[in-house]
């Protein structure tokens, strides 16, 4: 039987968006902004599963998930932020209700960037790709520094389009970014003992990769697959572990053949090329100059060394 191709509602103007929630178009076609304290919204019945040809930044009054810890709750209570950039796949198949409508909705389309540095600079958020159980958990003091950024962008849009507008409202959205940027920091140092624990656990998975020899029939462990493995995003989990490495998820991956490596060089007498094979490299000489670049030793002059 022919596997029932799975399709996901694409929205591809502001327009669409807008529309979605009952409202006019937006005052500027590549920008807008919803305020649901202020306008009467249909509700926030995007599609369970929908992509974006747009950002979409969205305070939400609360968030699910809160994590207890001891006997305290170490997620904040004042709502949160959610960031999709464009083409993501926002929701999915369950049907499961997606939460309470979005105090405020941005929306950018990415043209409205366009010939300003955070065209690219945008990219480099890694928040944008996170998911959302990963969202942004604000505190009462985080939660205003960020409301006040959304009414002046509210404002702009609503009062004055002259010349000086796009400057003022990117000013804000990278205003916003960063801020963003750094609230995330600080929640990964609050969740620093339960990141701990993802830590330790990523380490099992890939011990258990390598000493079972998956590689072999797979290759190399990728990103993807130990961020699925973990039920997080690769995003989450490369930022993650910068923060309590210093090192993104490849970097750590890297490490951990490094280290398989000179086991394997150290207590077997297989040679380089089946080591290689057996970490899941296709090619030995691709090992080799991952371990040179590691070391500063290529796998013979390490085996001779420690010999």
């Amino acid at each position: 039987m022919k596997k029932e191709e799975v399709t996901h509602h694409r929205f591809n103007t502001l327009s669409e968006a807008f529309h979605n929630f009952g409202l006019p178009d937006p005052q500027h076609p590549l920008i807008g902004f919803i305020n649901a304290e202020t306008t009467q919204t249909v509700s926030d019945n995007f599609p369970q599963s929908h992509a974006l040809n747009f950002y979409k930044i969205s305070f939400k009054r609360q968030l699910s998930g809160k994590i207890r810890y001891g006997q305290t709750y170490y997620d904040f209570d004042g709502g949160g932020l959610l960031f999709a950039s464009p083409n993501q796949i926002i929701g999915n198949q369950s049907g499961t209700n997606p939460g309470e409508c979005s105090q405020y909705t941005l929306l950018i389309h990415p043209d409205f960037l366009w010939n300003y540095p955070l065209a690219k600079k945008i990219k480099q958020y890694g928040f944008f790709s996170y998911s959302i159980n990963e969202a942004l958990h604000l505190s009462d003091k985080e939660k205003e520094t960020i409301i006040s950024i959304f009414k002046i962008i509210e404002e702009e849009l609503n009062s004055r389009i002259d010349d000086f507008s796009q400057d003022v409202i990117i000013s804000q959205i990278e205003l916003l970014l960063n801020y963003a940027n750094r609230f995330y920091k600080r929640q990964f140092l609050t969740r620093k003992t339960v990141n701990a624990d993802l830590l330790q656990k990523l380490d099992e998975i890939l011990d258990e990769y390598f000493d079972r020899e998956v590689s072999v029939k797979q290759g190399l462990p990728t990103v993807h697959y130990l961020s699925d493995k973990l039920n997080i995003s690769a995003s989450y989990l490369s930022d993650m572990l910068r923060s309590l490495t210093g090192q993104n998820a490849q970097q750590h991956i890297h490490d951990k053949l490094i280290e398989k490596a000179k086991e394997k060089l150290s207590i077997t007498n297989l040679s380089v090329t089946e080591i290689a094979y057996e970490l899941g490299f296709e090619y030995p000489q691709s090992f080799s100059k991952l371990f040179k670049a590691k070391t500063n030793q290529s796998p013979l002059e390490f085996r001779r060394a420690f010999n």
